[in-house]
């Protein structure tokens, strides 16, 4: 079996000149969860992006061991497409079985809006759509960027599901967030804690 995990070791950013954070350490093997918690424009989403390796570590080290699969405000999918073929342009590229498809839009609900394009969902719907290209994907490594924005009290618990799913399988599950999640025990980061060892530079 091959092996899972991520690991950051005195992870820095800088953005546009700016220190924004440093020093982040965190350790994720299978069936762990971590949660960023902070403002908006505190640093979370370029953390989340150094973790996928779409954003370099000013300074540190980002160890990644299997695949790792990010949602964020980039919906990604082709907004003429219907929904199904939107998200089945990226199962293959994933090369993921149909029934993983089924069963990613079953976990988010989506089966009734299969057939709807992309651009006509709901912002709600479209976090939803999000959600499940990750889970179709199989990724072990899920990065969820503010997962819960535009959910509804249903939505969210099918969230909560996914994601105890995913952990009790050996995933691993990282969030940000600035609202409470439905997250198994995780690590909770605090990124003002890193925001203010950032003051006297890297």
């Amino acid at each position: 079996m091959s092996r899972v995990g991520l690991r950051l070791s005195g992870v820095a950013c800088v953005r546009g000149g700016r220190l924004l954070f440093r020093g982040v350490d965190l350790a994720m093997e299978p069936g762990g969860s971590a949660l960023l918690k902070g403002p908006n424009g505190i640093g979370k989403s370029s953390l989340m992006r150094i973790c996928a390796g779409l954003l370099p570590a000013a300074a540190g080290t980002v160890e990644r061991h299997g695949r790792v699969a990010l949602a964020d405000e980039r919906l990604a999918l082709d907004m003429e497409q219907p929904l199904r073929a939107a998200l089945a342009f990226w199962a293959r590229l994933d090369r993921a079985a149909p029934e993983a498809l089924d069963r990613a839009m079953a976990a988010m609900a989506l089966e009734p809006l299969a057939d709807v394009p992309v651009r006509m969902l709901s912002t709600g719907q479209r976090r939803r759509a999000a959600l499940a290209r990750v889970i179709a994907g199989g990724a072990p490594v899920w990065l969820l960027d503010e997962p819960g924005n535009g959910l509804d009290d249903a939505a969210l618990g099918l969230l909560g599901e996914a994601v105890a799913g995913h952990i009790g399988r050996g995933g691993i599950v990282i969030a940000a967030s600035h609202q409470p999640l439905p997250l198994v025990t995780p690590v909770v980061l605090a990124m003002a804690d890193y925001l203010a060892a950032a003051e006297d530079g890297v």
